[in-house]
């Protein structure tokens, strides 16, 4: 069991550490453009899209469980219908999307304070990559179902296919034909929709004969698609929790000034990348519970999630001690500015307890997917959420920036907590 959960996990980790990569590739072509407002643009249009796409990234996570479940069953008709009906909705919001791009786009640079050339060039950025909303959405539906259907290297696949379409599109479109903003915007709308294209061929090549099984009305029948939208509802909610919680992290930082904006930036790298590790574990915990609880085989769910706690204990104080004994270097490589470097001394023990306390939240999140007990993952980021506020409010005038740390500590911790009480008392 151990083989199958690392075979799960390494591709999708692989894929989780790609994903940035088009806003890399982006912010590296435009760096070279001479003008600092090139930056900003992309910095700005991304940001707006990682906002919106993440909001909907429902349709990743419930395809997952709900197609591990129907494959524990063997129902092939059933993972065909969620699939349908994921990349069906998905391609619906992305229509809506397209048709509210105007107030959308009004609305989001109405928050956003930035310079008249960021927004122009931005604006620019943003009419071209909306376009690329169908493919996104879409892709999202692929890439849950593939993880469902216990395949996790078809979405590396496609990522690192995305990355070097990205590449080559983007500089041929700057360098070949002189484009600027537009060529950077124009390389990853032709990526995103390469990427769509590999998944349906993918898709065809290898489960193609699963189209002879379906019926129209089966796909929107009104119980599946009930049980469809309140699956996705409870991680949209939670998935706002997660924003708001983010984004007031990054806003607070902000506003005490750019040193210690700077410092949170900083240290929150060394937390990403311990979310891709577990992240790719919580995906094989997506699909692995999923299809444990479709074949109705508890034996074998116990023995997972044992397994795949035993790897998150591991991983953590892996990152723990290599944190302990390379984080300062590895700050080093990310600024040579040292008075944030220096700042960030004073903060860095709280990134050094981020793995032991964060490891069971990433992992809960992907066996309550699996087993579609959404509702519980929902409920666990509501008090987590809450509490995060709470705790900042009542200690900032004592601890300043250090508040900010220990409520987003306590904010983890405390998801993982509650999730483990909620499933002991779900079984």
């Amino acid at each position: 069991m151990n083989k199958k959960i690392l075979q799960l996990a390494i591709p999708s980790i692989v894929s989780n550490i790609t994903v940035p990569l088009l806003g890399l590739i982006d912010v590296a072509i435009v760096g070279h453009l001479g003008s600092a407002a090139y930056i900003g643009a992309i910095a700005v249009g991304g940001m707006l899209f990682n906002i919106i796409y993440w909001l909907f990234g429902f349709l990743r996570m419930g395809t997952s469980g709900m197609t591990s479940q129907a494959f524990g069953q063997r129902d092939l008709k059933g993972v065909t219908r969620v699939l349908l009906r994921a990349v069906g909705v998905g391609l619906f919001i992305a229509l809506c999307l397209l048709l509210l791009q105007y107030p959308i786009r009004k609305i989001a640079f109405l928050l956003i304070d930035a310079t008249p050339e960021v927004r122009e060039l931005a604006t620019v950025y943003f009419n071209i990559c909306v376009w690329g909303a169908p493919a996104v959405l879409g892709l999202y539906g692929f890439a849950g179902w593939f993880i469902g259907m216990q395949n996790s290297r078809f979405p590396m696949f496609i990522a690192i296919t995305q990355n070097v379409v990205n590449i080559v599109a983007s500089l041929s479109f700057v360098y070949l034909l002189d484009m600027k903003i537009e060529g950077v915007a124009l390389g990853t709308l032709i990526a995103q929709y390469a990427g769509l294209f590999m998944a349906s061929l993918l898709w065809l090549r290898y489960y193609g004969r699963l189209k002879i099984v379906f019926r129209w009305q089966e796909i929107i029948g009104k119980t599946a698609m009930k049980r469809f939208f309140q699956v996705n509802s409870d991680i949209f909610f939670r998935t706002l929790c997660l924003v708001a919680v983010t984004t007031f992290f990054t806003s607070t930082g902000a506003r005490q000034g750019d040193v210690v904006l700077a410092v949170n930036t900083l240290l929150m790298q060394l937390f990403t990348l311990f979310s891709y590790i577990m992240d790719g574990f919580a995906y094989a915990g997506e699909a692995m519970t999923g299809r444990y609880v479709g074949a109705r085989n508890n034996t074998g769910l116990q023995r997972m999630i044992r397994l795949l706690f035993r790897w998150g204990w591991g991983l953590s104080l892996s990152f723990t001690i290599l944190y302990m004994i390379g984080g300062q270097d590895f700050l080093g490589l990310l600024t040579n500015d040292t008075t944030v470097i220096k700042a960030a001394g004073s903060y860095y023990y709280w990134v050094l307890a981020i793995p032991l306390a964060g490891f069971a939240a990433f992992l809960w999140d992907g066996i309550l997917i699996g087993a579609t007990a959404t509702r519980l993952m929902l409920y666990s980021m509501l008090v987590a959420s809450g509490l995060f506020f709470l705790i900042y409010y009542i200690f900032y005038a004592l601890m300043g920036n250090h508040a900010l740390w220990m409520a987003f500590l306590i904010y983890l911790s405390l998801r993982g907590i509650m999730q483990w009480i909620l499933w002991h008392r779900l079984r």
